[in-house]
């Protein structure tokens, strides 16, 4: 019994997930260096390459620069696009009351050592909600917190997709 379960096991090509299946097993060290952007967002670029070292730090083994030099692989990212639009409208008052922010990137993990695509995206989409304050002074405070938790949720998502090599 237990044998056929091991069997069926790895004959379906399950693995523990976390573990980077598919990255190879000499790459220990990963550069992250800033994205580039190529979008009219100030700073979005070092937002979310922060949140992306952050995420591997907390959830993988690996070594992380933000050199290249002496790393085995490097992520780079590029922002491609970044739209914000009214998702609602006060009625009262004909303001918009609720936005979105979207961000566009595209990321590649190489392996320096061979030159291949370990993993590629070019076509990332992350949107977040945020409401509009009433008074004009607050409303470009308010879209900061949600680039903070979309930066958050791309890094957490394209972690978990290196890893788990989807």
């Amino acid at each position: 019994m237990i044998s056929a379960f091991c069997f069926l096991a790895s004959s379906c090509g399950y693995h523990v997930a976390g573990r980077g299946a598919r990255i190879p097993p000499d790459v220990k060290t990963i550069a992250v260096p800033a994205f580039e952007n190529q979008s009219s967002r100030y700073r979005i670029e070092q937002r979310l390459s922060a949140a992306v070292t952050r995420e591997f730090l907390e959830r993988t083994k690996f070594r992380i620069l933000s050199d290249p030099a002496g790393a085995d692989a490097v992520l780079k990212g590029t922002v491609k696009e970044v739209r914000t639009g009214v998702v609602t409208f006060d009625l009262q008052t004909g303001r918009a009351a609720t936005l979105q922010i979207q961000v566009t990137a595209a990321v590649a993990l190489l392996d320096l050592h061979t030159h291949k695509t370990i993993f590629a995206n070019n076509n990332y989409i992350f949107r977040e909600e945020y409401q509009v304050s009433q008074t004009t002074s607050e409303l470009f405070e308010e879209d900061q917190p949600a680039l903070e938790r979309l930066s958050r949720d791309l890094a957490r998502t394209l972690v978990t997709e290196i890893l788990e090599n989807f």
